[in-house]
C-alpha cells in the first residue's frame, strides 16, 4: 500500500499528484490520500480512486511507502509524523530547491516505476528531540528533521544563553540566536547562518550562533549521541521562542532549559538509483560542475 502527501498551497504540486495518482490507476497499484492532502481534489474523480483517507499518523501504520509530492517542507511535514513507524519516504520535488524530494515532475513515471521495482537507494537520517524545562517540569516538546532554533521572538534582541553538551558546561554566548542541526539540516538553514556542510551519513549535530557578538564564535560540530543544554539567560530583554524546523514555535520563559538529544527512530529516505548527494549540492547550490581534466 502506498500512501500520497500533497504540498496543500500548491497548483503545480496538485498536478503532479493527479499525474501520480493516473499512474498508480495505471498500474493497479493501491493507494491511501492523507487527509488534508485530499482536501486538494476535493470534487475531482480521482480522489474516489483513493481506497481510504486517513490522518497522516494512520499512514504510517497502513503504508508500506509514502510518497512526498511538494517541496522539503512537505517532507519534513512527513518525517515528523512517519519516522516512529519506520515507513520509507520518497519526495517528488515541487518545491524550489528541492534537497529532500529527488524525483522531478517530469520523471515521475519512470522515476516510480523505477523505485517500485526495487531500483533506489535507501538512507537512513535522524532526527532531533526538543523538550524546553522550567524547573522540574517539561513544558513544551518537539521534534525536527532539520534544526531546532533559538531566536528572539518578535523583536530583535540579542540573547544571552548558556551551552551545555553532555553535562559540561561549554560556553556563554551573546547572538541573535543558535541554531542546533542535523546532518540534513546542514543545507537548510544552518547554511544561511554559516554552518558547514555536512554529509548525510554523518552522525554528528552542529551548533551555530546568529550573528554572534564576538567574532570568536564560531560553529561548533559534536557527536550525534550528545545530549545538549541551553540555559536562556535571565537578563535578556527579548522573549525567545523556540521552532522546530520552521513548524512549531514555542515562547519561552527567561532561565528556561533547552534540552535537544537525537531521536530514536530514524528516517528512512528513498533515492532513485542515480542520486548522489554532491551531484545535489553542485546542481542546488550553483558550484563549479566542470571537471578541469578530461
Amino acid at each position: 500500500m502506498i500512501g500520497l502527501i500533497g504540498h496543500l498551497h500548491n497548483e503545480r504540486a496538485t498536478y503532479s499528484l493527479k499525474r501520480l495518482i493516473a499512474f498508480l490507476q495505471a498500474l493497479n497499484v493501491q493507494f491511501v490520500l492523507e487527509q488534508a492532502t485530499a482536501e486538494l481534489l476535493k470534487g475531482d474523480p480521482m480522489l474516489d480512486a483513493a481506497r481510504q483517507v486517513v490522518d497522516i499518523e494512520f499512514l504510517g501504520k497502513l503504508c508500506d511507502l509514502v510518497i512526498v509530492v511538494g517541496g522539503d517542507g512537505s517532507l519534513l511535514r512527513g518525517a515528523r509524523a512517519l519516522a516512529k513507524y519506520h515507513v520509507p519516504l520518497l519526495g517528488v520535488n515541487r518545491g524550489r530547491l528541492g534537497f529532500l524530494t529527488d524525483i522531478m515532475p517530469e520523471d515521475i513515471e519512470i522515476k516510480v516505476a523505477e523505485v517500485l521495482s526495487g531500483k533506489y537507494t535507501l538512507e537512513e537520517r535522524f532526527l532531533l528531540d526538543m523538550s524546553i524545562k522550567r524547573g522540574d517540569q517539561a513544558v513544551a516538546s518537539g521534534e525536527a528533521l532539520n534544526e531546532v532554533v533559538l531566536h528572539p521572538g518578535q523583536f530583535v534582541h540579542m540573547l544571552q544563553y548558556e551551552i551545555y553538551v553532555d553535562g559540561d558546561f561549554v560556553t556563554t554566548q551573546s547572538s541573535d540566536g543558535i541554531i542546533v542541526s542535523t546532518p540534513t539540516g546542514s543545507t537548510a538553514y544552518s547554511l544561511s547562518g554559516g554552518g558547514p556542510l555536512m554529509h548525510p551519513k554523518l552522525d554528528a549535530i552542529v551548533l551555530v550562533p546568529m550573528n554572534p557578538h564576538t567574532l570568536s564564535s564560531r560553529p561548533m560540530v559534536v557527536a550525534g549521541s550528545s545530549q545538549i543544554m541551553i540555559r536562556v539567560g535571565e537578563h535578556s530583554r527579548a522573549i525567545p521562542m523556540i521552532s522546530c524546523d520552521g513548524h512549531t514555535h514555542f515562547e519561552m520563559c527567561l532561565g528556561d532549559e533547552i534540552h535537544i538529544a537525537k531521536k530514536p527512530d530514524l528516517l528512512k529516505l528513498l533515492h532513485p538509483e542515480d542520486y548522489n548527494f554532491y551531484e545535489r549540492c553542485r546542481t542546488k547550490l550553483g558550484w563549479g560542475g566542470t571537471l578541469l581534466i578530461n
